[in-house]
């Protein structure tokens, strides 16, 4: 008997392989490790965010993509039963504490978490149509995450423009780097930019997954596979907080769209908006544009989401021809 097979036993691989993956999942920021993820969108310049919220997590996300199919081949699978467990947290944590949040960016913050609820789930399948919609919904959850972050960029610096009389807001830090801070912030900004305001909700809509839009068939593609797998408890609960998380999304929908702009001086029957120039000397303006290229990437990536009930059948091709190049051997 070789001297290694008197202390080596077969759990000892998935064990390694769990606690490699534990370190992945912080840095994804599921559930339960989530903790640093809140706090840290709210901190940074939003277009830092944007990086940590998309960029960050797509690499990470296809290594353990990686690391699921070569296991599956060589190794027992059971270690995958700890995405699964951390899907379910992730799924309700980004929900019931989403609903509690007043600043958005921590609101986005949630939301991404219990978005990697679903991305864990079908990654912890492991079958061919769950690694279909596991590409699917990383690709869908990166343009609309982007969207709804350059969104807020651009919605921020109109508003920066504005004289704002709320004393709260006058009041909150790194104004410059983070001019949307809050979610009142956006009240009654139909008024001022209803494009803009359209192409948020649009965006809104696809994180709540509402059909027709992106959202609705990536989930739809999850939830299909964990039926297939027979996860009926996971698809219940994935279900569920995928309707109550729509309460904190229709809550944005409400300040824009619903609310009057009480902190900002506007004379919104006449169009006219008061706003002030480097003198600080008021002067009338009938709108506040953006650049082009920011104009030309919200209203594509919207475009997008919005109609890709007519252009599926490319989407689906792009994920299948992806599964294809990253496990071609």
């Amino acid at each position: 008997m070789a001297l290694g097979d008197l202390w080596y036993k077969s759990d000892y691989i998935n064990i390694s392989l769990v606690l490699f993956v534990i370190g992945f999942l912080f840095k994804v920021s599921a559930a339960p490790f989530h903790f640093w993820s809140p706090d840290v969108y709210d901190a940074i310049p939003t277009v830092v965010t944007t990086f940590v919220a998309i960029i960050a997590k797509i690499s990470i996300f296809i290594l353990l993509l990686q690391l699921v199919y070569y296991t599956k081949n060589n190794f027992s699978n059971d270690w995958t039963y700890i995405l699964l467990i951390t899907s379910l947290f992730s799924l309700v944590v980004g929900t019931v504490v989403g609903l509690t949040q007043f600043r958005f960016k921590r609101l986005l913050a949630y939301s991404t978490i219990s978005h990697v609820g679903f991305i864990l789930l079908a990654l912890g399948i492991s079958s061919i149509e769950s690694t279909q919609a596991f590409i699917f919904y990383l690709t869908q959850y990166t343009i609309t995450n982007l969207n709804a972050f350059i969104i807020l960029l651009a919605i921020g610096y109109t508003l920066y423009y504005y004289t704002i009389e709320n004393k709260e807001q006058q009041r909150l830090l790194e104004k410059n780097n983070s001019p949307i801070q809050l979610i009142n912030q956006l009240k009654g900004y139909y008024f001022i930019n209803p494009v803009l305001s359209i192409s948020l909700s649009i965006t809104i809509f696809s994180f709540v997954g509402i059909p027709p839009l992106a959202g609705f068939f990536a989930k739809q593609m999850v939830l299909s596979a964990a039926l297939d797998k027979g996860l009926i408890f996971l698809t219940l609960i994935a279900i569920l907080t995928s309707v109550i998380g729509g309460i904190y999304y229709l809550t944005i929908i409400k300040e824009m769209f619903f609310s009057l702009p009480d902190s900002i001086e506007s004379k919104i029957k006449d169009k006219n908006i008061i706003i002030l120039d480097s003198k600080n000397k008021k002067y009338t303006s009938q709108h506040v544009s953006i650049s082009s290229p920011i104009s030309f990437i919200i209203s594509n990536i919207t475009l997008v989401i919005l109609l890709f009930l007519f252009m599926n059948k490319e989407w689906l091709s792009m994920g299948t021809i992806l599964v294809q190049i990253l496990f071609n051997n």
